[in-house]
């Protein structure tokens, strides 16, 4: 049907052609656009243009723009529909006037041989066209060219496209080929772990997540992607994002704690906005405003309220309070109270009083401008002082020798010594410390009167002599009628208190350090410490043959125990103690045990029960002390280590409790928990020995 109308209106135009002026086209001819002849080619006027046609989409915007062949041939008449969609088909008005030629008559049919020469007549106006298309194209800016300045040559703006540059699509680029970007905000992305979906894009739709492989599969795909090092997790997104060179520069510049950006210089020259140089031209050139040169009307207002007041008599100079009046009614007791004021005032301000500043040394016989001999320095000496840094030397100066005091030139160092003094004074932080004042007499206590202390010994009464050496020890038994001594001259004497005879006589062939008796009234023993030794005796003449056969078994049973070492003992072999058996002369003595160890015994100390036996060694260390049972021949090491220098051991009379001694503390252990239990300190430089009361309450 479109065929036959446009066959009418070729014919049409053919017959009308003598009386047409033909017209300069406006659009030049188009060379790629081919004219549909199928009816099926032929769309529709209300046809949407489809999607990825790229020719109908130029055309569509050419008619957009109002480029469009139909404003070009208005004196054109169209007959039907069918017609105008013809003409919306963006098909050239000199194909149309030379196709109109044909249409019209159907009866009366025209001859090849005009046709042809119409069409050559078009094909030489076509081409004219295109030449001067082409000249007006050189002559305007191809950089700035539009649609517009093809005037409707399709395929011409197609080619200008071409040349033109490719698009970056950056950050400023809003493409619709990017992903979606999430926009939930400063919301964790855990939340949304149970679901399929990561967030939704700015027009409310669901971001799906996208498929994520197991560990494997991202070990692969790192080991085949050069940039992994370069690739940082957008938790957000669910994606891997590549950093650029200049993100990594950036990243590399925080980690090294410099400036991230590389193009900031910290260091540019300082633009004073504010100097001292007076500027010829003002900043601002506005004018001045004019309330700059008339009197303000609040302030007028505010003067002439306060000169009413005056001339109304409301201020007057005689309406000021006198200070000096006496008020009619007054506080009586007003000056007391602010007497006591002034007094606590007073205290507070002598508080803060100013703090005056230390004194300095006064100088010494060396800093003298004629010194004796003594105090000047050697060569050697004032060499070693000039090789020495000033800050480690401990004087700042040498010791000179001036014939005369007008000799004595200026200091050079007085400047800076006032300098540095002032710096103490200054930064160094200082109290005012305050003494009290005390006499001597004051801290002394008040004796009581010796005739008040009566009765006290004040005569000789008994003397034991006898030994050759200084006596170190002494021990009465707990009968009270037996004396034990150890000497210097290696004997051990054994005296009645009440006649000072001597009873027995022991020759150990070592110096005595000390000598205890056993305090069980069970049995009759005493130790003796001798050198590195230790001896268990059993007097034969004190006891009687119950208590000597109980002594005996005491003493010797450790040798006959073939029991192995319990649980927590340590083994004898691990200590420095060796239980010997001793020689028939000491056993004819009354000699029954040896304990040797490898230092000298200093001090013997007995347990209540008499079972038990502590000694102390001159040896540093856990090893000092030990304690042994008599039972078992078992000697075990209570301390580790030892803290200070240990004087003297005891055990407590009533308690669990073992009481060491150190030059200035006494501690106080307990032996079944195996705890400090408390610790004394007496106040003195050395402590030489110390005893506890029968009841356990005191410790002298």
């Amino acid at each position: 049907m479109a065929v036959q109308n446009k066959g009418k209106k070729r014919g049409a135009s053919s017959r009308e052609a003598p009386a047409v002026v033909e017209k300069e086209p406006l659009f030049p001819v188009s060379k790629g656009i081919d004219i549909p002849s199928d009816p099926e080619e032929a769309s529709d006027e209300e046809e949407e243009v489809e999607e990825g046609d790229f020719d109908e989409m130029l055309k569509e915007m050419a008619r957009d723009q109002g480029i469009d062949s139909d404003d070009n041939n208005e004196g054109d008449e169209v007959e039907d529909d069918e017609v105008e969609a013809d003409d919306e088909s963006d098909i050239h008005s000199s194909d149309i006037e030379g196709a109109s030629s044909e249409d019209g008559d159907d009866e009366s049919g025209e001859d090849d041989d005009e046709s042809e020469e119409a069409e050559e007549v078009e094909e030489d106006e076509s081409s004219e066209h295109d030449v001067e298309g082409a000249e007006e194209l050189d002559e305007v800016n191809m950089d700035k060219l539009t649609i517009r300045d093809f005037v409707g040559d399709i395929q011409g703006w197609k080619e200008y496209r071409k040349t033109l540059p490719q698009i970056d699509a950056g950050y400023a680029s809003d493409s619709s080929t990017e992903e979606p970007a999430n926009t939930i905000g400063n919301v964790p992305i855990e939340w949304y772990e149970d679901y399929p979906h990561i967030g939704y894009d700015i027009d409310g739709k669901r971001i799906m997540r996208p498929a994520t492989g197991d560990e494997l599969d991202r070990f692969l795909s790192n080991m085949d992607d050069p940039d992994v090092f370069r690739t940082a997790r957008d938790e957000v997104n669910q994606q891997d994002v590549k950093l650029s060179a200049e993100e990594v520069d950036i990243i590399r510049r925080i980690q090294g704690g410099s400036i991230p950006d590389a193009d900031y210089n910290p260091y540019e020259a300082t633009v004073e906005w504010f100097s001292s140089k007076t500027m010829q031209t003002p900043l601002s050139g506005a004018p001045l405003a004019k309330r700059g040169f008339i009197p303000s009307k609040w302030e007028h207002k505010r003067v002439m309220k306060i000169v009413r007041a005056i001339r109304q008599g409301h201020i007057t100079r005689s309406s000021a309070p006198n200070k000096d009046a006496k008020p009619r009614f007054y506080d009586v007791w007003e000056k007391a109270a602010q007497g006591e004021e002034d007094a606590a005032q007073q205290k507070r301000l002598a508080r803060r009083a100013r703090m005056p500043a230390p004194r300095l040394a006064l100088p010494t016989h060396d800093e003298s401008y004629h010194p004796p001999a003594e105090y000047l320095p050697t060569d050697a000496e004032r060499q070693k002082w000039l090789d020495e840094d000033a800050d480690h030397r401990k004087k700042n100066y040498l010791p000179q020798d001036f014939g005369a005091l007008r000799s004595v030139p200026g200091y050079a160092r007085f400047v800076q010594e006032r300098f540095q003094r002032c710096l103490d004074l200054y930064l160094a932080p200082r109290m005012l410390k305050r003494t009290t004042q005390l006499n001597a007499e004051e801290l002394m206590p008040k004796l009581p009167d010796p005739r008040d202390l009566r009765p006290f010994p004040a005569a000789e009464a008994l003397a034991y002599i006898g030994h050759t050496g200084r006596v170190r020890s002494i021990s009465i038994d707990p009968t009270g009628l037996w004396l034990l001594s150890g000497s210097d001259d290696g004997t051990v004497r054994l005296w009645e208190i009440v006649s000072g005879r001597c009873a027995r006589i022991w020759n150990l062939k070592e110096t005595v350090h000390m000598v205890a008796w056993c305090p069980s009234s069970d049995v009759c023993v005493f130790a003796a410490a001798a050198g590195s030794r230790t001896l268990v005796v059993i007097p034969p003449e004190l006891c009687d043959e119950q208590k000597r056969l109980l002594s005996e078994d005491l003493v010797r049973a450790g040798f006959n125990s073939a029991a192995q070492p319990e649980d927590g003992d340590e083994d004898d072999d691990s200590l420095p103690v060796s239980w010997d058996m001793p020689t028939t002369a000491e056993q004819a003595s009354g000699i029954h045990v040896s304990v040797a160890m490898h230092k000298t015994v200093k001090a013997v100390a007995w347990h209540r029960r008499g079972d038990y036996l502590a000694t102390l060694t001159s040896e540093e260390g856990g090893c000092s002390v030990l304690i042994h049972q008599l039972s078992k021949h078992k000697s075990q090491r209570p301390f580790r280590k030892l803290k200070g220098a240990v004087q003297s051991i005891m055990f407590h009379p009533t308690k669990p409790w073992f009481l060491v001694a150190t030059q200035r503390y006494v501690r106080i252990y307990n032996l079944m928990q195996q705890a400090l239990v408390k610790t004394l300190q007496p106040g003195v430089k050395w402590i030489s020995s110390i005893d506890v009361h029968p009841q356990g309450d005191n410790v002298i």
